[in-house]
Order: C-alpha cells, then structure tokens, then sequence
C-alpha cells in the first residue's frame, strides 16, 4: 500500500502536477486519422481534443499540417465531448503544439522545447498497409488501466475462456492464435497454467516483462510483454501480430486506449478490424456500448459456461469493467501487492524517479529523451511461445526472428 499523497502524485495529470510534466516530455496520441473532417466552406478541418486536462483542438491547415491549439470550454464540459464546428472557439495568443501523424494515429508534444524522436518501434517503421489503429475510451485514471496491461496474471484469470474457439476464426482478436512450437491454444495454455513466474528487467525504453508458465512434460510457456515508457506497452496479439497500446489520460479520472495492431507478414484486413471493433464502440466518442450504465452486459448463463467474467468474448470489455470498477482513481492505500505484481511495482519506482529527475532539472535522464539513442531503438521483442524449460530463452528469440524474416519490410533487430 501507499499514502494518498503518493497516490496523487503517480495519478494526477493536469499541466500543474509532476506525473503530467513527466507525460508532457513524451509524443501523445491526440486522435485518430480517421476522426480528422473534412474541411468546411474553406475553412480548415477542426477536431476537438481533450488531453492531459487541456482543452485543445487538433486542426489540419491548407498545407496539410497538424497542429494543436487552446480553446475555450467550459469547466464541466464532458471529457469526450465533441461540439459542433461553430461552437469551437480557440484562445486567442493561447499555446499551440506540435503535431505527427504516424500509421492512423495524430500524435502531439505539449511538452515544450525540442520534441523527443520517434523509436524505430515496429509500429512505426511497418507500412501503412500493415498496421491498423483504434481507440477506446474508458471511465478512469490512465494509471490503472496501464497497471492492467503490465499484469501477466490477469489473462489467466480475467480473460479466461471455458472453452478453446477454433484459432483459424480469431482473424483480429487477442487469445485466439496458438503458442507458436505448438497445436495449443493460448487460451488453454492461459487457462490451465494461472501462476507465471514473471522477470521484469528494465530497459532503455521502459520495461520487459517475461511471464513462465511452466507446463507439463518439461515445457515451458514464454510471453514477453513490454512496457514503453510513459504509458504505453507492446504485447503479442498472435504469431502474426503485435499490439502497441497508449493509456492516453484525458483528464484525471477519464482516459483513452489508443492502439496500433501491427502485422509482420500479410497486410492488415483493417474493413474487417473495424467493423469487429465499431461493433462494441460507438461514434463519434469511441464509447464502449457496455459499460458501467448497463452491467456490461452480464450474462451469468454466459459465467458458468463460456467465460469467466460472462460478459462477453472482447477482452477489452473485461479490462474495461476491471479498471473502472476499481472507481475513477484507485486507492492504492488500500492494496497489497505481491509477488505477481513485480512490473507494477518496478514501473511506479522507475515513475517516482522520472518525476523526481525532472523536478531536480534532470530532463535528460528520463527514458528515452536522447534524440539520437532513441531513433535507434527497435523492436520491442513481444511474442508467445512454447519450448523446453531449459531453453526457452533462445526459442522465444528464434519464434520472434523467424517472424521477422517473413516481414515484407524491414523488421529486423
């Protein structure tokens, strides 16, 4: 557990606190491509953006060229509102910022002074045609919802599906592929091994995260996950595609998921991407259509049968209904984390010391802040595989460069 005082300081984001200075010094998702309108009667696309407790708008001029800019909105407007062309309103002589437009997503800088480079993450480095970009948006604090996603844990549990689909029909869904080396299916894997042992190792990006599942017959189940400092991390989502998802904080107690799936062999079927995913979210908001107002539609026929939280076969609804039910900033006075939570405990230290290093005018030492070091970085290496207990760090290697060599563009490491 920690004091309230600590709490608020990791949590809270606006442009006066400590953690939001920390989120300023990094590139943000602001919106997606795809949200941007069409210009109107000559006037330049205009789109509302709520980010880091600013009140912005993301405007596109006749060049092409992104920037974001201060409006006016008043104190209670709603976290995702989108008001009407006319009612946009900017502040006169209030700041702008910089904005980049990388594979569908709009990413802006309010941090002030030279903006960081972009790693040469896959993400960012794979065409367009291999990449697909979406968003959610979830009713609490970016921290717990980027906790969730550094859990190894939690996918045995919260994401537990009571019965094994057939992995060739899990086209752009996250625990329908088999491990690779194997005819098992992740979800029985995740399943009947609930208890990974998990190394953590810090890196020049942020985090990596190994989660064991030791299996029977001297096998041994290896997931790397990473998290990508401040608020992002990169997971396998099958042998063909990985994911890399931003917890963007829109204010203190509301936030939005922005993800980047990326493919290493075969272009993205984003028709049928988006279609799965507009199928639980709601435009212009990008609202989840379950949520708190309706239970997320529990099914308790659904809980004894088919999944353990019966609220469906999405797991971005059963993160969803975990991370809001813990209320819209979690008190962590009351927790006790253990040994399954060593990456949550590793990354709240590596965030206490960014924001201490920043407010003692030590900028450079945060992760990531060398221009030159960080074009550089590759990767990261995420992937699920299964191989001998004894071995299993030289398979998980070769599982992920055999991907690679099947890329049509440069994935290498």
């Amino acid at each position: 557990m920690i004091s309230q005082q600590l709490n608020d300081l990791i949590t809270r984001i606006g442009p006066d606190t400590a953690a939001g200075a920390v989120h300023r010094k990094y590139w943000q998702p602001a919106a997606l491509t795809d949200e941007l309108p069409d210009a109107v009667a000559g006037e330049p696309p205009m789109l509302p953006v709520n980010l880091l407790g600013e009140r912005l708008v993301l405007i596109r001029d006749a060049a092409g060229a992104l920037s974001l800019a201060t409006r006016e909105a008043a104190a209670d407007e709603p976290p995702a509102h989108h008001p009407a062309r006319a009612d946009i309103k900017l502040v006169a002589g209030g700041p702008t910022y910089p904005v980049v437009e990388k594979n569908g997503i709009c990413f802006a800088y309010l941090g002030g002074g030279d903006a960081p480079a972009f790693p040469n993450f896959d993400c960012f480095r794979a065409p367009e045609s291999h990449v697909f970009a979406f968003k959610g948006l979830w009713q609490c604090n970016w921290l717990q919802a980027l906790e969730i996603g550094i859990d190894p844990g939690h996918a045995s549990f919260l994401h537990r599906f009571l019965q094994d689909e057939d992995p060739s029909d899990g086209y752009g869904k996250q625990f329908r592929d088999k491990a690779a080396n194997t005819d098992m299916p992740i979800t029985q894997v995740l399943r009947e091994y609930p208890r990974p042992e998990i190394k953590v190792e810090e890196t020049d990006f942020g985090l990596k995260i190994t989660a064991l599942r030791h299996m029977d017959g001297d096998l041994t189940h290896v997931r790397v996950t990473n998290q990508i400092f401040p608020s992002a991390i990169c997971i396998p989502m099958s042998r063909e595609m990985i994911i890399t998802q931003w917890h963007v904080p829109i204010d203190d107690e509301n936030c939005y998921w922005y993800t980047m799936f990326t493919s290493f062999q075969n272009p993205v079927d984003k028709a049928v991407m988006r279609a799965q995913r507009l199928k639980e979210h709601s435009l212009p908001t990008y609202a989840p259509l379950k949520n708190r107002a309706n239970n997320y539609h529990y099914d308790p026929a659904e809980q004894k049968s088919l999944t353990y939280t019966g609220m469906g076969l999405d797991i971005n609804v059963h993160d969803q209904w975990a991370v809001e039910g813990m209320g819209p900033i979690q008190d962590r006075t009351r927790e006790h984390l253990g040994r399954g939570d060593a990456a949550i405990i590793r990354y709240r230290r590596m965030l206490r010391k960014a924001i201490k290093e920043l407010e003692t005018g030590q900028a450079e030492r945060l992760p990531m802040q060398d221009r030159q070091a960080t074009s550089q970085l590759v990767g990261p290496l995420s992937n699920d595989a299964i191989t001998g207990s004894e071995d299993w760090l030289a398979a998980s290697l070769a599982a992920d460069q055999e991907r690679r060599s099947a890329a049509p563009w440069d994935a290498h490491i």
